[in-house]
């Protein structure tokens, strides 16, 4: 075959992503195409810097090259990202691209943990991330990233407060503990709750941002009605345990994003505490609170299985020390990549088969 741009485009016409089902050419992932001589050299945009199969799509190019040219030209191909959105011309949050719910039926089940490394891992992977404690009575955060005792700055625009969000970690944070004194309790009624979460959405400067993650309180409550009231949620994620009492709140929880006038799409399941790993015996597995409690939900209600995350006394004490387990070395670190990876998997794949998902209007 002649080496022209037309037939290098041909050729990789025959690579498919494997999630979207269809070739990366028409995905408009082949971008600045540049052929000489002897050379050929493009971009492949994946729909994530947190792609986990971002050298098999490398080694499908490669071979599709090989198959239509043989081995003479030299192959230059740069695998980058940009993060795919259905937001568009909103006037709150305009620079975020998704926002990521992550949610419970209850409480103990390591919900915060998981959002904390999750926003961690995302950002470590490349993407650009933000976190917002909406647990307003049991705030979490400002722990768990080691920024306790801190207080946002502010800024005036127009007249108007702008907080500016703590960053740690590559991830920009905001929480109602950086703004109360961290022995005190925070007795609010719903209304001020929700009054707080519209300001850590409407009155933060957040900028650009792949992923805005809420680590919402447990259960389903006021600041879940806020949130969906407030801004479009790209999607949810819900974490369990295996045993049967997280499991019947676990299934509270996600079908209240199913109901029809809320109508958020859950991105997946998370299995928090799946089974007990000893540092000293990495490959030991016990599984102490039952065992696929969260991949028999995820089957149940036909909803990705996104990953199991072990008991391994680091993850509690890198929650305790403020230094979290995605950070370190090890199985709970490799747990929370793989999480991360999958997590950005579900909303590249729901942005291109799902619409865009609307304020929700709810009638008190």
């Amino acid at each position: 075959m002649r080496l022209s741009e037309d037939n290098v485009l041909k050729a990789l016409s025959t690579v498919n992503d494997p999630d979207l089902k269809r070739d990366l050419v028409s995905l408009g992932m082949i971008q600045d195409l540049k052929i000489s001589e002897n050379k050929i050299s493009f971009k492949v945009v994946l729909t994530t810097p947190a792609c986990p199969l971002k050298e098999v799509i490398k080694n499908d190019c490669i071979q599709a090259l090989v198959k239509a040219f043989g081995e003479t030209p030299v192959l230059d191909i740069s695998m980058t990202s940009n993060v795919t959105t259905t937001r568009n011309n909103s006037p709150l949050l305009p620079g975020v691209k998704n926002i990521v719910a992550i949610a419970s039926g209850k409480g103990g089940v390591g919900k915060s943990t998981c959002a904390a490394n999750l926003a961690v891992a995302l950002a470590q992977l490349g993407a650009k991330v933000g976190l917002i404690d909406a647990d307003i009575s049991g705030p979490s955060v400002p722990t768990m990233f080691n920024v306790e005792g801190e207080q946002p700055s502010v800024r005036q625009d127009n007249g108007k407060n702008i907080i500016l969000p703590i960053e740690q970690y590559g991830v920009k944070l905001m929480s109602i503990g950086f703004l109360t004194p961290a022995d005190s309790a925070v007795v609010w009624r719903g209304p001020m709750a929700s009054s707080a979460l519209k300001q850590f959405i409407g009155d933060v400067d957040w900028g650009d941002l792949d992923y805005l993650l809420l680590d919402l309180p447990p259960g389903t409550s006021d600041i879940h009605l806020t949130m969906v009231q407030t801004i479009p949620v790209t999607g949810a994620v819900i974490v369990t345990t295996p045993q049967k009492v997280a499991l019947s709140d676990a299934t509270k929880g996600l079908t209240m994003f199913r109901q029809p006038q809320i109508n958020v799409p859950v991105l997946g399941v998370i299995e928090n505490m799946a089974y007990f790993t000893p540092e000293e015996l990495p490959d030991n597995k016990y599984y102490i609170f039952g065992k696929d409690g969260g991949k028999r939900l995820a089957e149940k209600f036909q909803v990705p299985f996104l990953g199991e995350i072990p008991i391994v006394q680091s993850i509690r004490e890198s929650g305790d020390s403020g230094y979290p387990a995605v950070l370190k070395e090890g199985v709970s670190g490799e747990a929370f990549n793989l999480l991360a990876e999958n997590v950005a998997r579900q909303v590249a794949i729901r942005n291109a088969e799902k619409k865009k998902t609307e304020v929700v209007q709810v009638n008190s």
